[in-house]
């Protein structure tokens, strides 16, 4: 039965290590069903992702998946959500930064050049807009659509 103990987020080495590294910027972590979230704070984004691939304990060489949720009627209004994979560890960390609408999030291409698709997305499809991105051209959308649908 001790193989089903839920572990604590504190136990956990990469949010042990980022809380470390980046008091200021992690809000909160939590374990559901053995999978870590971690909530960070939008400024420091780039930042705690750098460090998550470049840390040789950590390694979270792959983002497997950039996306959001709108929880309409609650403040922050948006979840962006970053699912990491270290391919040499085999371990998962879901990050989430909180933002209202009108907001923008740092873009992560410089980290993961991938996250170029998704992030095109994200604003396609919730109009979450990202700072300095490379390309913000819809890819779901028409061009002449007004928002997000």
């Amino acid at each position: 039965m001790d193989d089903l103990k839920e572990a604590s987020p504190e136990e956990n080495l990469t949010v042990r290590k980022l809380r470390e590294r980046f008091p200021e910027a992690i809000l909160s972590a939590k374990s559901f069903r053995n999978e870590i979230t971690v909530v960070v704070t939008p400024s420091e984004i780039v930042r705690v992702c750098r460090h998550l691939k470049e840390d040789p304990d950590l390694r979270y060489d792959f983002l497997s998946d950039l996306t959001a949720v709108d929880r309409l009627r609650e403040h922050p209004r948006f979840e962006v959500v970053y699912h990491l994979y270290s391919l040499q560890f085999k371990r998962r960390v879901r990050l989430k930064v909180l933002v209202e609408e009108g907001e923008a999030v740092p873009s992560v291409t410089q980290v993961w050049g991938t996250a170029d698709w998704h992030e095109r997305e994200v604003y396609d499809m919730f109009g979450v807009g990202v700072e300095v991105p490379p390309d913000l051209r819809r890819i779901l959308m028409s061009e002449d659509g007004e928002g997000p649908p």
